[in-house]
């Protein structure tokens, strides 16, 4: 049996596995060292293990991971989410479909000081949910915008997708961050639009009564407490990103100094209690494990594929095959956006970027700009059935039996629909993505 179509069984057992149920990083770790075995023997297989387990993240990079973990916890501790969500009601109040406006809006902030959607599905499902149905959104559409903006925080940096894809295509960080805001900004936008176009020629679609919410009792803020509110989500994102895009600080320590700011907020305004505190660093330490410990598991698997000459023989059939870089990669999307619906996002990732970015490569293509895309091609796996990761962290959040998770799907279908278009526009004009990492 030729090494390359070991290659391809493994690849085929490995997904069987993790279809019947096994852990995405065991499955990695055994095919490939099965493969590997059968390729070459025991004992190679044994070093090939041990190597790629001590090179894989011994890089002080990794350290990035879980401290921007950590900032996110802080974040959501701190009661930071809420405040956000408050400042953003009351500067739309006066627009119909001012909370499903803001829930965008409060999700993009919240996205510059988090980086997981999981976090801010969690946050914005308690704060901005019964706000909106209390002023008589429907629950459909109330669940909906929550999920579906939730998915910005793996786009507008600091992403925990784009430092994952950054380690595998052995990328600038920095750089992809950069990347990942006017691409994050123009779906924010588009979501804003699909909300205002369906509040002005559907109301029916977002009102209970169909009439627009009242939102009189806003009327209790004003600037000067909004400017409060605000102040903390500020001060944090110029300390971040401020820190990170100027130079002054690598990806690691802007990870450090936000968690440390993350940290300081969470204690000045009282939230922070020994049993919160020992929650985070316990939550924070769960997450930073599965990650890295899945990047062991890719490195592994993409040292295997690179041992049977896969890639190289995949490239040089779609190559043959006539597709050219349109063709490959419309077919690498739609694979993409299919994995989604039965595997998450990180291990979409891990699985197809060792075998897609050689070919990327050999057509030339930017990995800034393929980053984006692959980046929001994944994200839209987090809202498609059956697997939709952020549709289920709403239902659980919510913790509403008459809210179904068929209705939180159907919801989330507009936004879905969007994502699709800003996935062609950003595949049709580069330069979104491109132009301010290149500066």
């Amino acid at each position: 049996m030729s090494d390359l179509l070991l290659g391809f069984m493994a690849i085929g057992v490995m997904l069987a596995f993790i279809i019947l149920g096994m852990h995405i990083g065991i499955a990695l770790i055994v095919t490939s060292f099965a493969t590997v075995w059968l390729m070459r023997s025991p004992e190679i297989a044994a070093r090939f293990v041990g190597a790629a387990a001590n090179d894989a993240i011994r890089d002080y990079l990794f350290g990035v991971v879980p401290l921007f973990v950590l900032m996110g916890m802080f974040v959501s501790v701190s009661g930071v989410g809420r405040d956000t969500f408050d400042v953003f009601q009351w500067l739309l109040r006066r627009l119909r479909g001012g909370l499903g406006l803001a829930t965008v809006g409060a999700n993009a902030v919240f996205a510059a000081i988090t980086g997981i959607s999981i976090a801010s599905a969690s946050v914005f499902t308690k704060v901005a949910t019964p706000e909106m149905i209390r002023h008589g959104y429907t629950p459909r559409f109330s669940v909906g915008v929550v999920a579906g903006s939730s998915v910005l925080g793996m786009l507008i940096p600091p992403s925990l997708l784009m430092i994952i894809y950054g380690v595998i295509a052995e990328e600038s960080i920095g750089r992809l961050f950069l990347a990942g805001i006017l691409p994050g900004l123009l779906l924010a936008l588009l979501f804003c639009a699909l909300i205002l176009g369906l509040a002005y020629l559907r109301p029916s679609s977002i009102y209970s009564s169909g009439q627009a919410a009242s939102a009189a009792n806003q009327d209790t803020e004003t600037w000067a407490s909004a400017s409060v509110k605000f102040f903390p989500i500020l001060l944090l994102i110029v300390l971040v990103l401020g820190g990170l895009y100027s130079g002054f600080f690598t990806p690691t320590e802007a990870g450090a100094v936000g968690a440390a700011g993350a940290f300081v907020i969470a204690i000045a305004r009282r939230r922070l209690t020994w049993r919160k505190l020992w929650s985070v660093l316990t939550e924070t330490g769960y997450v930073s494990v599965s990650v890295l410990f899945l990047i062991v598991a890719a490195s592994l698997y993409s040292r295997m594929l690179a041992l049977t000459g896969m890639p190289a023989a995949i490239t040089t059939g779609i190559t043959d095959m006539g597709l050219g870089p349109w063709g490959f990669l419309a077919a690498y999307l739609l694979i993409v956006i299919a994995l989604g619906c039965i595997i998450d996002s990180v291990s979409i990732m891990l699985i197809m970027l060792p075998i897609v970015l050689p070919i990327a490569a050999s057509f030339g293509m930017d990995k800034i700009w393929f980053g984006v895309l692959t980046v929001v091609a994944v994200e839209i796996g987090l809202l498609t059935p059956p697997f939709g990761v952020s549709v289920y962290t709403v239902k659980s959040a919510l913790n509403n039996p008459s809210i179904t998770i068929k209705d939180i799907f159907a919801g989330t279908l507009p936004f879905v629909l969007v994502m699709v278009f800003s996935l062609f526009v950003l595949a049709i004009f580069p330069s979104l993505s491109t132009w301010l990492a290149r500066m």
